[in-house]
Formats: structure tokens, sequence, C-alpha cells
């Protein structure tokens, strides 16, 4: 377990908070491991009821921590926390409840296709600089996100690289709330009540059959998306981005 993924059970309840607010939350290699061990132990759990997962500090995350997820990725495509977390979510089937505010940067929106119900606070934003790294999309986005928005708009997303916002979010079905600045713990705290007060096996059935179908086309576009990632780190466009990345933060001071 990583002491920068916080697990809090109250009853039916799992509460999952990113703590590493003094790197935004960036997501190592351990926290990976400590979040696929958290859903695939939830999926076995008939008590469970609701998942939630936020941020702690002022963004959801700053997606990949890259020093330590370049020196920790085999090359040889082997599997790997992340991957072992991207299948979790997809085949998860206890309503799944996110919290997200400040920057949800790479996974940190992928992920949020997976989620049942995504609560974005006001100035969040959104976005998947994959390409900009020499890298392509996970969690299968280069396949949900064009059904979400239309495929003219993934490419900007994904192919531009451009960020959103919560009202975009909501519009294209990333979001299912938006909440004002400063609202957003209330506002998910009122969801997660909502829920825990429905029937429990009516609930869980209901979240598995919203999902039927769907989730071997996902996996396997996931495994797809990964060759290509894994094969694309020991590139050079990934090499020469990466450390362009790292000179810019180091000139900024970040």
């Amino acid at each position: 377990m990583s002491e920068h993924v916080r697990l809090e059970r109250d009853g039916g309840l799992l509460s999952i908070t990113l703590n590493r607010p003094e790197r935004r939350n960036a997501i190592t290699v351990a926290m990976y491991s400590a979040l696929a061990d958290a859903i695939e132990a939830a999926e076995e759990d008939e008590s469970l009821r609701v998942i939630t997962i936020r941020g702690e500090g002022q963004d959801f995350t700053a997606g990949n921590d890259l020093g330590d997820f370049l020196a920790e990725m085999p090359r040889d495509g082997s599997d790997i926390p992340v991957w072992r977390l991207l299948r979790a979510l997809a085949r998860n089937t206890v309503p799944l409840v996110a919290a997200v505010h400040g920057n949800a940067v790479g996974i940190g929106t992928t992920m949020l296709f997976h989620c049942d119900l995504v609560v974005a606070e006001e100035g969040t934003r959104f976005v998947m600089p994959f390409v900009d790294l020499g890298l392509v999309p996970e969690a299968a986005s280069s396949l949900i996100l064009p059904r979400l928005a239309g495929r003219r708009r993934a490419a900007r997303y994904l192919l531009l690289g451009e960020s959103f916002g919560p009202d975009e979010a909501l519009e294209i079905g990333l979001a299912s709330h938006v909440a004002a600045k400063g609202e957003l713990a209330a506002t998910m705290d009122k969801l997660v009540r909502a829920l825990l007060a429905k029937p429990a096996q009516a609930l869980r059935l209901t979240q598995k059959l919203l999902r039927t179908g769907q989730e071997d086309e996902i996996v396997e576009r996931m495994q797809v998306e990964n060759a290509h990632f894994s094969e694309r780190l020991t590139s050079d466009e990934v090499r020469d981005a990466i450390q362009a990345f790292f000179a810019a933060r180091n000139a900024s001071g970040a």
C-alpha cells in the first residue's frame, strides 16, 4: 500500500484519496499498485456499496509522475500496475463517484470515463497531453471519447491536446454534475448519501447492467493502446518530449 493513497471505509462506503498534494497528486507506480489493489478488492466485496475517489490539495491529479513512470516502466510489454488499474476500473461493478477539481491531467481525465458519476468543480481543467509527450492515449479513451464527444471534438482533445472545463465536460458526458467553487465535497456527499440510501443489490446490479456488453471491447482497446504506449516509450520522440518537459519545469522553478 502506498502512503500516497488513503483508503477509508465507513460501512458500505470506500473513500479513496490521492494524497500527494506536494506533487499535485502526480501518480507513481506504487500509487497505481495501491489503487489497483483497492479496486480489485472492492469488486470482490459484496458488502461494499459505493466507492469515491478524490484528490487532496489544489489538484485532482497532475497525471503520471513521469520520472518515476519512466524509471519503472518495463519496455517488454509486461503487465504493470497502471494497466491493472485500468482493467479493474473497466470491470468494476461497484458504483464509483469521482470528485474532480483543479487540474485533471492525462489519466486524471481518462480514468473518469470509467466512473459512474463525476462531479467537477468550477475551474477544473481537463487535458490529455499524450501526443505532446510523444505518447498515445490510454484507458480506452481512443474508443470511448469519440463515442461521447464525436470524432472532431475528440481530435481536438487528443490530437491537439486542447484543455476544457467542467461545462464542456458536462456537455459531452464526461461529468455528470458541476459544483460551484467550494461546494465540491458537499455536492459529492449528497450524491453518495442518495446512492447509499437505495436498495444495495438493485443498485449494484443496475450499475453492472449499464456496463454489460462493453467490458470486453473496452479491455481489448486498452490492450491495443497499452502495446503502442509501451512501444512509444522507447522512441526518440518521447525522450525528446520529456526532456523538454523537465527543462521547461526546471526553468519555471515548478
